[in-house]
């Protein structure tokens, strides 16, 4: 590769490699933020649409029939544009002060609810996957529902769901590039920014390439020896 263009990943006031960084630093803070809202809450949705009481089942299915439906864009565009107006309309009643949603947070919310909605069918199976004998021996022995969710449950839906997680979190890092289109300066932002000022577009959408492809094999390899962990002692 021509030098004069691997100088334009050089750090400081002559090169592009500190902005690249710092896009990443938020792509990778993005993703890290949502994801635990995505699992926590999809794993909720499960639990509320196997519920036998109506009132929780009904709005969890409704929330990710929803979530599950829309597409991530615009998603993005309905709680940016859509969630900002109407807490200034809200707040409009009792204050003048104008509140609008950071475009990290809309990122944050619209992400987590649609890797939630996903989330919630890989619990589901996994939950599924869980004989029922098991939890009424629980509750033969006494034991609470926190007991049987955190000793029981929670341990055996980990090692059955990692790997459609897996994927998911996959998709995440993906989808992390959809909030570039409201101006967070993430990786992609980044890259668009330098393609525009060098004029050189191969060069960098290469460079932001190579770089979420090194993230994806790192995931893997770590996600690898998650389902190694979760399945010891378990037959194959």
């Amino acid at each position: 590769m021509d030098d004069s263009l691997l100088g334009l990943l050089r750090f400081g006031p002559d090169g592009w490699g500190d902005e690249l960084l710092a896009g990443l630093r938020i792509t990778l803070l993005l993703a890290l933020t949502t994801a635990p809202v995505g699992l926590v809450l999809g794993f909720c949705l499960a639990l509320m649409r196997r519920s036998d009481n109506a009132r929780l089942r009904v709005p969890a299915t409704i929330f990710t029939t929803i979530f599950k439906g829309l597409p991530e864009l615009i998603t993005l565009f309905i709680v940016y544009y859509g969630l900002s107006m109407a807490i200034r309309w809200v707040l409009s009643f009792v204050t003048s002060v104008h509140i609008e949603i950071s475009a990290f947070l809309a990122g944050v919310i619209a992400l987590g609810a649609v890797s939630a909605s996903f989330a919630s069918e890989v619990f589901m199976g996994a939950l599924n996957g869980i004989n029922r004998g098991q939890v009424e021996a629980a509750e033969a022995l006494g034991l609470g529902r926190w007991p049987i969710l955190r000793k029981i449950l929670i341990p055996q839906v980990m090692r059955l769901a990692l790997p459609g997680l897996s994927n998911l979190w996959l998709v995440l890092l993906k989808d992390t590039a959809l909030v570039s289109v409201i101006a967070l300066p993430d990786l992609l932002r980044r890259t668009f920014i330098a393609v525009g000022s060098t004029k050189e577009p191969f060069f960098f959408f290469t460079v932001a390439i190579v770089i979420y492809f090194i993230i994806s094999l790192v995931s893997m390899a770590i996600l690898a020896l998650l389902e190694a962990r979760f399945s010891r002692g378990y037959a194959r």
